[in-house]
């Protein structure tokens, strides 16, 4: 994988977390999120409707991105905006997404044959270790907060790895344009119902509620959510979420430095220890199982075809 690649995508993935700290306090998560999308949605639409990719794409394969865009967009972002919301910071919600590796390789061998090698499975241990280190420290110094708040990340990081498996076991082959534009159309759709519901569909009038908007859509969006699917097809399902270990210790810090969040000797020493475990795991051997077999000539095997990437 690209050095390179891979730090941009842990840039602009942690970048979410920082604009959903930003954005928390100028409106309610709905409001954010409808306005992070629906104009998002809307050019990306536009810009791409009358291209030939669109030509061809079943009906079916369309319905899976929609499904794929509410798991991987509207859920995972919705839990993890509400729990900043309660008061949950930007570094513990990063840390409990950073179970998702975990989870993702375990379930890449029954589901989409991507076997996971013994130094993989002892780098991932060790980035699991990292993540506890630095999750005791932010809990220490953490706020008062509703112990059922720390459940709603969970609930967003599983979100993301059955979307990532949804996926991966994809054997229709389409343009990238093509799944962006569904993706940000169905999270556009969910959070104006959710808004309207609520009667909070009016945007604030203050700058930082655009600041986060704007940071949100160049930054987050098309930074970290289409490096993240570029990175998944052209190296798998687990070396893609051995980067997710990187989010929290890497967010950690940028909220420390913007937000004044703790960042002691504690979270420095789990940020080693993830940084450690990304690197056993890229070393680790090819996976030597069978290549799975495709339903077509010319569809894709399961996350790993450079040619179809966003």
């Amino acid at each position: 994988m690209n050095f390179l690649l891979a730090v941009a995508f842990v840039v602009c993935w942690s970048s979410g977390f920082i604009g959903a700290k930003l954005g928390a306090g100028s409106a309610p998560v709905a409001t954010l999120l409808m306005w992070r999308f629906l104009p998002l949605a809307l050019g990306l639409l536009a810009a791409t409707a009358a291209r030939a990719s669109w030509r061809d794409v079943p009906p079916r394969a369309l319905l899976r991105q929609v499904l794929i865009g509410a798991l991987s967009q509207s859920g995972y972002l919705l839990t993890v905006f509400w729990a900043i919301r309660l008061g949950v910071s930007s570094g513990t919600t990063a840390l409990i997404d950073g179970v998702q590796p975990l989870v993702a390789g375990a379930l890449a061998g029954p589901l989409l044959r991507q076997y996971v090698s013994r130094r993989q499975w002892l780098g991932l241990g060790l980035g699991l270790a990292g993540v506890v280190i630095v999750t005791t420290a932010d809990a220490a110094t953490a706020a008062d907060v509703a112990w059922w708040a720390y459940l709603i990340p969970f609930l967003g990081m599983l979100s993301l790895v059955a979307a990532t498996f949804l996926e991966g076991r994809s054997r229709t082959d389409v343009s990238p344009e093509v799944p962006l534009a569904v993706h940000c159309a169905t999270s556009a759709v969910i959070f104006t119902v959710l808004a309207v519901a609520a009667g909070s569909a009016a945007p604030p009038a203050e700058p930082a509620f655009w600041t986060a908007v704007a940071w949100l859509v160049v930054l987050s969006t098309f930074g970290g959510y289409g490096l993240y699917w570029l990175i998944l097809r052209r190296s798998g399902v687990t070396k893609v979420n051995t980067l997710m270990f990187l989010m929290a210790p890497v967010t950690a810090v940028w909220g420390a430095i913007m937000f004044g969040e703790h960042f002691g000797v504690r979270t420095a020493l789990g940020l080693a220890v993830c940084l450690a475990a990304v690197a056993l795991v890229h070393r680790g051997r090819r996976p030597t199982s069978p290549a799975p077999v495709r339903a077509r000539s010319d569809a894709p095997a399961p996350a790993g075809n450079p040619a179809a990437s966003l």
